[in-house]
């Protein structure tokens, strides 16, 4: 995970990006915490989408050991004969069909050997150290139904994690951004703009 926080911190740096806003999903959330344990000057501010402190730090030893050695075995086979049982896990039933169906698309689209390192990363992280040191505006935002990341994890990274907000979106699964699109940036427009105009005006 550090190397992917360096690799993230040398990207921004090449962009010339001057601190700017810090927006992670899922792997993403963790990788958000650790480029701030690596670089705390660089984020503006943190936004943790259906978010872990890494899978060891978020989840009991056994469901991380379960989900490494599940999805080992899996990504050895062709895509379409085990993605399609990870949908229920990122999306509710609730979800249009077109909406599932597109991310089952942009799923199948995965590099074995990438995922396997990234999964490795994910379960062995544990940033729970990282959460009360957190001294930059910072945005928990969870699909309440999320069954990949329970809605539990999320309320104890807003409960670590100093002068934090929690907003939970009502009905959808761990794709909050998939699922309730609008009403994910609608989340993180406001909290964003909270941020440069404090008063709400």
């Amino acid at each position: 995970m550090e190397d992917y926080a360096d690799s993230s911190a040398g990207f921004i740096r090449a962009l010339a990006l001057a601190r700017p806003h810090i927006l992670g999903i899922s792997f993403g959330g963790a990788l958000a915490l650790a480029l701030y344990a690596r670089h705390p000057t660089l984020p503006r501010s943190l936004i943790l989408a259906g978010a872990y402190a890494g899978w060891a730090g978020s989840l009991p030893a056994d469901e991380v050991q379960r989900r490494v050695q599940r999805i080992s075995e899996e990504v050895t086979h062709r895509p379409d004969e085990w993605l399609p049982k990870y949908l229920p896990g990122m999306l509710t039933e609730s979800a249009p069909r077109e909406t599932a169906e597109q991310t089952l698309a942009l799923m199948s689209d995965i590099h074995p050997r990438a995922s396997l390192t990234m999964l490795r990363a994910m379960a062995n992280a544990d940033l729970r150290d990282v959460l009360p040191n957190i001294d930059v505006p910072t945005l928990v935002l969870h699909g309440e139904l999320d069954a990949r990341s329970p809605l539990a994890v999320g309320r104890e990274l807003h409960k670590k994690i100093p002068a934090s907000q929690l907003v939970v979106l009502p009905g959808v699964g761990h794709l909050s951004n998939v699922e309730a699109a609008d009403a994910f940036n609608l989340a993180v427009r406001t909290f964003l703009r909270s941020l440069t105009n404090p008063l709400g005006a």
